[in-house]
């Protein structure tokens, strides 16, 4: 299939320096972030992005645990970004948290890790409350991002990926899905993280690199909204 998407250019990728910004701008804002909206205990299964683990959300875990919630990392290492073999892990990773909390739990995704949150949502729906995803390609999968080429060069075919991607949609997303992007993304093109083929997907742009995602106020805030809200009827 061919789309008007490209990835993003190298002067994109220089522009993620600016990530270590959202730490001093975190700080500016934690006195108000610190007072969001409640949680109800609820589990909260966080997933890092391509090349990283549970040390990475760590902040984000922190600020959900403060409001209540109860976050979890993945438990699953550094994500090598082998999809085919991670996404059995990561539904049987969701199977066991549901077992523990006995109730649907909310799954929150940094770039490929939200991919993988919203198709293990899309294999286990009934285990599942809601999913947020942060910058993460739902079009293409490697195919417009960055790290793309390095998928070519060991072999990969990107347009055989996106065909599997594609396909995928044949099994509609039963629970709500916020996709959470930004225009000034270094490493995902943007428009690979708009869903326009599921209508229970609500797309919410902040201003932040890809890197500063986890670790954006702007982000926070439309987590602890998102995760204070009652899921809508299916």
């Amino acid at each position: 299939m061919q789309r008007d998407i490209t990835p993003p250019s190298a002067t994109g990728l220089l522009r993620e320096a600016e990530a270590a910004f959202e730490f001093p701008r975190l700080a500016f804002r934690l006195p108000g972030l610190l007072q969001g909206p409640r949680g109800d205990g609820g589990t909260v299964l966080v997933l890092p992005g391509y090349g990283a683990g549970d040390a990475s959300t760590l902040t984000l875990r922190g600020y959900l645990r403060w409001l209540g919630h109860r976050p979890v990392g993945w438990e699953l290492g550094t994500n090598r970004g082998d999809v085919p073999a991670l996404l059995p892990e990561v539904v049987e990773r969701l199977r066991a948290c549901h077992r523990d909390a006995g109730e649907p739990i909310s799954l929150v995704g940094w770039s490929l890790g939200g991919y993988l949150a919203r198709e293990a949502a899309r294999d286990e729906p009934e285990l599942v409350r809601q999913v947020i995803t942060l910058g993460s390609p739902v079009v293409g999968g490697p195919k417009y991002t960055t790290v793309g080429a390095l998928y070519a060069r060991q072999g990969v075919d990107l347009d055989e990926v996106e065909a599997e991607v594609d396909a995928r949609y044949d099994t509609p997303l039963q629970r709500p899905v916020t996709a959470i992007y930004s225009k000034r993304d270094g490493v995902v093109a943007w428009q690979a993280c708009i869903d326009e083929r599921s209508p229970r997907v609500e797309h919410v742009e902040v201003n932040a690199t890809h890197v500063g995602l986890g670790f954006s106020a702007d982000v926070f805030s439309v987590v602890a909204e998102r995760l204070a809200s009652p899921p809508t009827a299916d």
